[in-house]
């Protein structure tokens, strides 16, 4: 498989932060020109209380019969949960198809997020990512915790964004000199998906001799791939993807 042929992944939940991962997503795919897919993971234990109490004494058989009417229970909530997420992944296909993606498929897989994505990651060159989810509406945590230990675990660049889509209008890259920011550096370069936005490069990390050097090549690679650098101090940032290590091009 080319990188031609490889997906934006957009992993959602069914939460507010959806339609705004599905807008981000759409915008990537279309300036990849890549295919899109809307993947939704249900988690294989599912939860739910029937409010019966199933306590006390049973009699003959009862337990035989009690299991098979739980049985019947839990597939049941699987049909109404496999149905509910294909209506919902078809409207935030509609939604990008709309917004100019090239295409969008969707997914849905029993199972734990991380698992699903690793069995995933060679055939994705970008995953996107709300950094809040549908745990988000109970707690105050800023980065949804599926994000944090999946950002952790696969090794393809992510974009991860906030609730609220807004056209990137430019990149600030944070640039240390060391061998990871250098592959983030020919990762942008080698990309159409930040290709013709102002990009701003801040030299990060404490002061050290060979700091222009570094600086300079990072500059003059993206020159040599048609963007127009800029040094600038750390102002606001409209785009920030996340390079984790080991990175491929995408």
């Amino acid at each position: 498989m080319n990188k031609q042929d490889k997906k934006v992944l957009a992993c959602v939940d069914q939460s507010r932060f959806a339609d705004t991962v599905a807008d981000y997503a759409a915008w990537a795919a279309r300036r990849m020109d890549a295919p899109l897919e809307f993947l939704h993971v249900i988690d294989r234990h599912l939860e739910q209380g029937s409010g019966e109490d199933h306590s006390g004494a049973i009699g003959f058989n009862a337990q035989e019969h009690l299991l098979h009417d739980l049985s019947d229970k839990d597939a049941a909530l699987a049909r109404a949960k496999r149905e509910q997420g294909r209506i919902f992944l078809n409207r935030l296909r509609e939604r990008a198809l709309a917004a100019g993606a090239p295409s969008a498929d969707m997914r849905q897989r029993h199972g734990a997020l991380d698992d699903t994505l690793a069995e995933q990651e060679d055939s994705v060159r970008l995953f996107v990512f709300g950094r809040r989810g549908a745990s988000a509406e109970t707690t105050q945590r800023d980065l949804g915790r599926n994000v944090e230990r999946v950002v952790r675990a696969i090794h393809k660049p992510i974009l991860t964004v906030t609730e609220g889509f807004k056209e990137p209008e430019r990149v600030m890259l944070a640039y240390d000199g060391t061998a990871v920011t250098r592959k983030g550096v020919d990762m942008i370069a080698s990309s159409p998906l930040f290709k013709q936005l102002p990009i701003h490069i801040v030299m990060a990390g404490k002061e050290s001799a060979d700091a222009p050097k570094q600086i300079a090549w990072a500059k003059d690679t993206l020159t040599s791939a048609g963007f127009d650098p800029t040094l600038t101090p750390p102002s606001h940032t409209l785009s920030l993807i996340h390079i984790s290590e080991p990175t491929r091009p995408y």
